[in-house]
């Protein structure tokens, strides 16, 4: 993975725009790029997004970057993925302040999903903050009212993760790890859900934002089109998946082994989660059938 030369400094409190800043926790990776983007929104109180890992010198280094006075009011999380939510706990107890997102780390999961987890299914991918509870619940559509004119409005954006929201202020959208601009976010059953993925690209490309403002990496300056490439990039993988599965029927791993040709091993397990999560989609949608029983190990065929 190459970084940008002029990649920001972890640990540095920097203003986005008026009323935005971020600082960077020190956990750059193949999963999280240069690092968590943690958000401070406002100023006096100001309102905390994505605390990021249990990192003590990031902890530090929020509360440190704040300007005299000032103090956190309140801490949101998009999703309760290990990068985004454990600090919330350690910044609530340092500060006092109320952790809030959409619920559990089971919040929200489609009754398929809950299916594949009852018939023995595990997450993969990124690592689940399974003992995440927020104080506070925040639904799709809620508002809150953070001072100095702004106000926080809860989007639902399940797909990436069951609990995910993003948050509008304004006329821009943190939009945590569902739109990305250097990579399409991952979406690995039980925990991703392709067919909430794609409803939630679509959400969010219908509202007017100017700017999208990810958990990863860059800002994108043009939200609209990074969702419809977001949205054509699934297209073409589900064209994929349906073209091998005119020629004969095959189970996920077969059409990982036969899609993604140049991929390197090491990564094949994550791909035919991918695959997986496009074929649950397709049965959701009656487009595939699956035998013995909707599985990862399930032979597949077109219906």
């Amino acid at each position: 993975m190459e970084m940008p030369a002029d990649m920001p400094a972890h640990g540095v409190m920097e203003a986005m725009e008026p009323g935005l800043r971020r600082i960077i926790a020190p956990n750059p990776s193949p999963m999280t790029y240069w690092g968590t983007n943690t958000f401070v929104l406002g100023e006096g109180d100001v309102t905390v997004v994505d605390p990021g890992p249990d990192h003590a010198a990031h902890l530090e280094a929020i509360l440190g970057g704040l300007a005299p006075g000032e103090r956190v009011a309140r801490i949101l999380v998009t999703h309760s993925h290990v990068d985004h939510s454990p600090l919330a706990r350690g910044l609530s107890r340092a500060t006092g302040a109320p952790v809030i997102a959409f619920g559990t780390s089971l919040a929200g999961r489609s009754q398929v999903m809950a299916d594949l987890v009852a018939q023995g299914m595990t997450s993969g991918g990124e690592g689940v903050d399974a003992d995440f509870v927020p104080d506070e619940e925040m639904a799709d559509g809620d508002r809150l009212d953070i001072g100095g004119g702004l106000t926080v409005e809860a989007i639902w954006t399940p797909g990436h993760f069951s609990n995910h929201l993003s948050f509008a202020v304004g006329d821009i959208i943190l939009v945590g790890d569902h739109v990305m601009a250097w990579a399409s976010s991952l979406v690995s059953p039980p925990d991703g859900d392709l067919t909430a993925f794609m409803a939630s690209c679509e959400r969010l490309l219908a509202r007017d934002a100017r700017i999208h403002y990810p958990a990863h990496g860059p800002a994108i300056d043009d939200p609209k089109a990074r969702l419809r490439w977001l949205i054509e990039h699934r297209k073409g993988r589900e064209a994929s998946i349906l073209a091998q599965l005119a020629t004969a029927p095959a189970t996920p791993e077969a059409l990982t082994r036969a899609i993604y040709t140049d991929t390197p091993p090491a990564l094949l397990p994550a791909a035919e989660r991918n695959v997986f999560a496009h074929l649950i989609d397709l049965w959701t949608r009656q487009k595939v059938t699956a035998t013995p029983t909707l599985s990862p190990g399930a032979m597949f065929t077109l219906t």
